[in-house]
């Protein structure tokens, strides 16, 4: 019999929950979970550089979270919630839109500003709109950051800069890869300087990521479509750190997603589009050899990948340590080390 959704439950006290980020980027602890067998350590996120070693990679996302919230109301007067999910094209998107009544094809969702919005199709649960405008260019100046639903309070001026990464490039992401948060340019000049190289991938990370799952069967449950690109370049970096003998780590389930997408067809290539991948237990890891994390939620598909990839066993223990040493979890909360719960021969190109 299969794994279930409650095989990753764990009980978690709200108040663990971190609400706003620390101090400083950097600031937070660091749970290392190393090989199988060695008892967890605690240390701060500033110890990260020992982890690494020369001739490792560190794979990053280097996506930008949009203003991706928006209120408006129909013409009937009734208010209207739209939170970006996917831009399709320049005025295309899908969104999860919250309306008494629901919406229908040919509806048209007032906005500020002079904006409209006109419903043109619904999909797995997504509305797909027609905006009048570009669409980033009208959110960044019109919209709110879209907080996760457990941080329970409104965004601050704050928010805007530390929920997005020191790398953040690419516009079109309705949450941050959050791993990356704890890096600040001097950490990242602590690596390169002990012969750690750095690479990049894109994935837009949507909404869809706070979605819970509602079957018990795991192999019932359709991840949300997201867009990621794993450019030429980053397949070369990881080809020649396999040649050099250095590890591939990944800041983030994202960069895990990203890269195991881009091998799935048995071989690592250069990819751009879509990827529905929901990696859970049993799944073969070709590309990460170590990544670094947060905290997820109970019976979350992102603590899936993450006990896919370091087992089920190990990565619970770890969390109940975790919430023994009252760590911080979640968005603004602490991080975690992971290295590969099996040895395997991995595929660089």
């Amino acid at each position: 019999m299969g794994l279930k959704r409650q095989d990753f439950s764990f009980d978690l006290p709200a108040e663990l929950i971190a609400q706003t980020p620390p101090a400083q980027r950097g600031a937070s602890r660091l749970l290392a979970v190393g090989a199988a067998g060695a008892a967890p350590r605690d240390l701060q996120f500033a110890d990260l550089p020992m982890l690494l070693q020369p001739g490792d990679l560190l794979v990053r996302n280097n996506t930008r979270v949009v203003a991706a919230r928006i209120q408006g109301h129909k013409t009937s007067g009734g208010a209207v919630e739209i939170l970006l999910e996917r831009v399709l094209s320049e005025r295309l998107l899908t969104a999860q839109v919250r309306a008494s009544k629901g919406t229908r094809v040919g509806q048209t969702i007032v906005l500020p500003d002079g904006a409209s919005a006109q419903v043109v199709g619904h999909e797995d649960g997504l509305v797909q709109l027609q905006l009048d405008r570009p669409v980033l260019s009208y959110l960044e100046a019109h919209g709110a950051l879209p907080l996760p639903p457990y941080i329970a309070r409104a965004p601050s001026a704050e928010d805007r800069e530390r929920y997005q990464t020191v790398y953040a490039q690419a516009l079109g992401a309705v949450a941050a890869p959050t791993a990356g948060l704890h890096f600040s340019d001097d950490i990242f000049h602590q690596c390169t300087a002990r012969g750690v190289s750095i690479a990049e991938v894109t994935l837009h990370v949507g909404a869809g990521t706070f979605q819970p799952i509602r079957t018990d069967d795991l192999d019932q449950h359709r991840l949300h479509a997201e867009w990621l690109s794993v450019p030429t370049e980053t397949v070369a970096a990881i080809q020649a750190t396999r040649a050099r003998g250095g590890r591939v780590v990944a800041i983030g389930t994202t960069v895990v997603r990203s890269l195991e997408t881009a091998a799935s067809s048995g071989q690592l290539l250069p990819y751009e589009g879509e990827t529905r991948l929901f990696i859970r237990p049993g799944f073969r890891f070709r590309v990460v050899d170590a990544m670094l994390t947060n905290f997820h939620l109970s019976e979350s598909t992102l603590l899936m990948l993450v006990c896919a990839f370091g087992s089920r066993a190990r990565v619970l223990a770890a969390y109940a340590h975790a919430v023994r040493e009252r760590y911080r979890f979640f968005s603004y909360g602490d991080a975690m080390w992971l290295e590969a719960a099996l040895e395997a021969p991995k595929d660089g190109g």
